[in-house]
């Protein structure tokens, strides 16, 4: 288990923005748990990746303990040249590479997760939802991000997705704060 300043960043670089990355957006379908080792040799090759991580909490024999865990199992992406794409190849941690087809629509997926991260939003994997309430955020940190909304128990979530993987993560969020886009 990696102690918390063992973590490869979330984003490299990380002073940038997914919306600022150059190039070709690639999804690396990663071989099982690479994904960590996999953000650290492109970080130390200076290629432009976005890992979304989020901290899980659990306790074993009276300890808690604290993993920072991908939200998307088994996937990083990264933006860069036919060349960086090579290089990914190269580092046997990749077992396909997914072509993303639209590329602004990958970074308009990409980027409320983005947000949510930086505000230090807790993140958890959830189902894709094809059909649901679209909404958008009025209020709080979040204000302005779109998705749909689901409701577990007595709480709400927006979920945020990720149509080139058919994957999700999604954030709590007070009903109050939302407003509904389609009735």
């Amino acid at each position: 288990m990696l102690k918390p300043s063992e973590n490869p960043p979330v984003i490299w670089p990380a002073e940038k923005s997914v919306k600022d990355f150059e190039g070709t957006w690639w999804v690396a379908h990663t071989k099982s748990r690479n994904e960590k080792a996999l953000a650290w040799q492109l970080n130390r090759k200076d290629i432009s990746y976005f890992l979304p991580m989020s901290w899980k909490v659990s306790q074993s024999k009276g300890r808690v303990i604290r993993s920072l865990l991908p939200v998307f199992s088994c996937y990083l992406f990264f933006c860069g040249s036919e060349d960086d794409r090579l290089e990914v190849l190269r580092t046997n941690r990749v077992a396909n590479l997914i072509e993303v087809k639209d590329q602004q629509h990958i970074v308009s997926d990409l980027w409320p997760i983005e947000v949510a991260i930086r505000k230090g939003e807790m993140l958890r994997p959830e189902a894709y939802i094809k059909e649901g309430q679209r909404c958008r955020v009025i209020a709080g940190p979040l204000i302005g991000m779109e998705g749909i909304v689901l409701k577990t128990r007595h709480r709400y979530r927006l979920v945020l997705q990720v149509v080139t993987l058919g994957q999700a993560t999604s954030v709590e969020i007070d009903s109050d704060m939302l407003e509904l886009l389609d009735k």
